[in-house]
């Protein structure tokens, strides 16, 4: 399998794999409330629906909702970087 080129991951080519990854919340988020959920062992995250989707995820856009207030870690997981293209290329994301 030949991984993503790059220079064509955009917001309209990106298939929001990384919005199936569990997202901890650090305490310098400015996340509602009614879509983070608490862990077994204590930590706050991004909730995720029962098919895996982060529950701020629009499923007809494939776009965050809260793209301004989305937690640090989303914002620090950078489009066509190599975290974005592993998540491309893992086995059933194609």
């Amino acid at each position: 399998m030949q991984p993503s080129d790059p220079d064509n991951v955009t917001c309209e080519t990106c298939k929001a794999n990384c919005c199936r990854l569990q997202v901890l919340l650090i305490d310098d988020n400015d996340v509602p409330e009614s879509m983070t959920d608490w862990t077994d062992w204590g930590g706050q995250v991004m909730y995720r629906r029962d098919d895996g989707w982060c529950t701020a995820v629009d499923r007809e856009t494939m776009r965050c909702t809260i793209y301004a207030r989305r937690p640090q870690v989303c914002r620090d997981f950078e489009m066509g970087g190599r975290e974005c293209l592993d998540e491309r290329n893992a086995p059933g994301n194609e």
